[in-house]
């Protein structure tokens, strides 16, 4: 019975040790990610004001090929209103007082309110984002987004010079993420179209952020951001990430594939990241 006794005392340890261990892996890898996840989550957030301000605009003034009929971001339950008459001019998009399921997939509420002084495609056209009451799959979104069309760089491609000050106030309590940014993104593909479907963005430049616990971050591009309008997340481009004292992270959307996969390099150690 001693033995018997012995031998079951021996397996409880050997099991709690193992779910001890476990559990300190698990938020281990909670603390080498957390950061780069936050990261990525307002670079998605804002990045998409920006295409669906330009889907909207797109639509009501008319400008989409006739063939275009396809919504990549808005969902059939936002309403667009347009005044070209004020200067500047002025861009509402209700997505209503209830989440609204959007073509990407993606839950939001609230407006985005957005003032220009040209059209996206004209050089030196200013375009301001700001929030009123915006969720996005329940995350509160506040502060500003400011778009200067720079005209055409050495490759003939168009640019924006882009400036963000915002906070993120997480869903379920999660807690708050300020962001700011001053980024260049680089249209590469489907300029001289109409459709969206073909747009490709190159996004690059520095990032800087605070969690809730007070953790900051700082982010510069290695490889820029490739954004294609057709797929929810960027295909593929590296960032370098420092969160305070902690280490230097490498974070990788991979290269190419469409799909919610990114790795990050911390220490020699390769984190998955499935990204919302």
């Amino acid at each position: 019975m001693k033995k018997i006794n012995f031998l079951i005392g021996l397996f409880m340890v050997v099991s709690l040790t193992f779910v001890f261990t476990s559990c300190k892996k698990d938020q281990n890898t909670v603390n080498e990610t957390s950061s780069s996840s936050d990261d990525a989550l307002a670079e998605r957030i804002y990045d998409n004001v920006s295409n669906i301000a330009d889907e909207a605009y797109s639509e009501k003034s008319g400008t989409l090929k006739s063939t275009d009929v396809r919504r990549l971001f808005l969902g059939d339950c936002v309403e667009i209103s347009l005044d070209t008459v004020s200067v500047p001019h002025a861009l509402i998009i209700d997505f209503g007082t209830e989440n609204c399921l959007c073509n990407d997939g993606r839950y939001r509420r609230g407006k985005i309110i957005v003032s220009f002084t040209g059209r996206y495609r004209h050089p030196g056209t200013v375009i301001t984002h700001g929030f009123d009451g915006y969720y996005v799959d329940d995350n509160k979104v506040e502060g500003t987004k400011v778009v200067t069309n720079m005209g055409f760089n050495a490759d003939s491609n168009m640019y924006y010079q882009i400036e963000v000050v915002g906070v993120i106030f997480k869903a379920n309590d999660g807690g708050t993420v300020s962001w700011t940014s001053s980024l260049i993104r680089e249209w590469v593909e489907g300029l001289r179209t109409f459709t969206l479907w073909d747009d490709v963005y190159l996004i690059s430049g520095t990032s800087s952020g605070i969690r809730a616990d007070g953790q900051t971050w700082q982010r510069v591009t290695l490889t820029p951001l490739r954004k294609e309008l057709g797929c929810r997340h960027f295909v593929s481009g590296t960032l370098e990430i420092t969160p305070g004292e902690r280490p230097i992270r490498i974070l990788d959307y991979g290269t190419g594939e469409c799909d919610n996969i990114a790795t990050l390099l911390v220490n020699g150690v390769v984190y998955t990241i499935y990204l919302p």
